[in-house]
């Protein structure tokens, strides 16, 4: 080799070999990223302690108040400890050759999240990123409970979310969100459309008719007994949402702030339109009705707020006010069938709506941010469609067999006279009033 290879050789190797040293770089935190997913956290955890605790209470009559706070205390707890188990792992590991289908257990307890673990593909540690994802996984068998609230055990409840935690909740999460199938597919699901709100309505759906109605429906009235209770709730959730939403970009970016600008259009829309419902058909506005609303547009709005504009936003919030006011009047009225809470019309239907309107408005000629190369709309809402059906299958034949398997082991209903006499007294020796 002559003096001058050698000479371009010393001079072009360190800019030839650079790129490959860059690339090769570890992720580094991002603090003000970190900063905002340890907010975000905060939000979504507050969701459920207090505010769907709150929420549901509210809506439940006064001898059950304290099963509902107890059960969405407990939930929180339960949860906690299996994600720390298996759950996470199950999410979010890496299964090696079942990865498109389950995480696997090598993350079992936790063991690869340490102080210094960054998440692949993100710029916060995986401590961060492992306690949002919980708080995504305990608001949502706490969503399933307000289908079968007022008459079943506490045993029973805990068991069988325990259960639908891992063997409902962590598959769909790992398709959708741990680079599983539905993922690879490209479905577009930015923050739970499928994995939490479609997911827990149709689980509510199968527990409500599997389970069957409360002592006297539908021809007792069952009023919620605290309104203000329920508002509460309903104003916690409506804050809290935007953690849940804007939270999902994993960074403090643009997509995150778009997030937190539709997820609130969307809520606004949604209540705004269930308000208008309800008065032309029944004459007068209700608060029950416009806070019910307010979750409607917020579930729905979920899966599209970090792929559509304003302009979606709107289509979406106001259809899921409109379609789930109908379909909460349709579930309970024609069909007879006792969702305590109204979990499958609202949240249920929600998520429906949601995560197909999201394969229409994420195109950029609505001000979303547009489909994949040589991706069509059409494309996109089969996708979304896929996704859809596979969740709710999914999640409807699994949460049937929970529930005969929870009812073998220790039951589901309370006797009658338990029911009548409340869950507070029977099964927790307590009373939310005493006046």
């Amino acid at each position: 080799m002559t003096r001058t290879t050698w000479l371009c050789c010393a001079l072009l190797g360190p800019l030839l070999y650079a790129p490959f040293a860059v690339a090769a770089e570890p992720p580094k935190l991002d603090a003000a990223n970190t900063a905002w997913m340890l907010t975000s956290s905060l939000l979504v955890l507050f969701m459920t302690l207090p505010g769907l605790a709150l929420f549901y209470a509210g809506l439940v009559r006064s001898r059950n108040v304290l099963s509902v706070l107890m059960q969405c205390f407990a939930i929180t707890c339960v949860v906690t400890l299996a994600w720390v188990a298996c759950v996470y792992s199950i999410a979010f590991g890496d299964g090696g050759a079942s990865n498109a289908w389950y995480g696997g257990f090598a993350k079992s307890f936790l063991s690869s999240v340490d102080f210094k673990a960054i998440r692949p593909g993100t710029t916060i540690p995986e401590t961060v990123f492992a306690m949002f994802q919980l708080t995504f996984a305990i608001i949502t068998p706490a969503l399933v409970l307000g289908a079968y609230a007022e008459r079943v055990k506490f045993s029973g409840m805990l068991l069988f979310s325990l259960l639908w935690l891992v063997v409902v909740y962590a598959p769909i999460a790992h398709w959708v969100w741990g680079d599983g199938w539905l993922g690879k597919m490209g479905i577009m699901d930015f923050a739970g459309g499928t994995v939490v709100h479609l997911n827990a309505g149709t689980a509510a759906l199968v527990c409500a008719l599997s389970l069957g109605p409360r002592k006297g429906f539908p021809d007792t009235a069952m009023p919620p007994h605290n309104m203000t209770m329920t508002v509460t709730g309903a104003a916690m959730l409506w804050v809290g949402w935007f953690g849940f939403n804007a939270g999902s970009a994993l960074a403090a970016d643009a997509a995150a702030g778009m997030a937190m600008l539709v997820t609130h259009i969307g809520a606004a829309t949604g209540a705004f339109a269930w308000m208008l419902c309800e008065w032309l058909r029944f004459g007068k506005p209700s608060v029950l009705g416009i806070v019910t609303g307010v979750v409607a547009g917020l579930g729905t709005i979920t899966p599209a707020s970090g792929f559509v504009g304003p302009l979606g936003a709107l289509a979406i919030g106001g259809t899921a006010g409109v379609a789930c006011f109908f379909a909460t009047m349709f579930l309970k009225r024609t069909l007879k069938v006792d969702d305590s809470l109204d979990v499958a019309p609202v949240h249920g239907l929600g998520g429906i709506i949601g995560t197909l309107l999201t394969g229409v408005f994420a195109s950029a000629f609505f001000g979303g941010v547009g489909y994949p190369e040589k991706t069509t709309m059409g494309d996109q809402v089969l996708v979304q469609l896929a996704g859809v059906l596979a969740t709710a299958a999914w999640s409807g034949g699994l949460t049937w067999l929970l529930l005969k398997l929870t009812g073998a082991l220790v039951g589901m209903r309370v006797d009658p006279e338990d029911e009548t006499e409340g869950l507070d007294t029977v099964l927790h020796n307590e009373k939310g009033y005493d006046l």
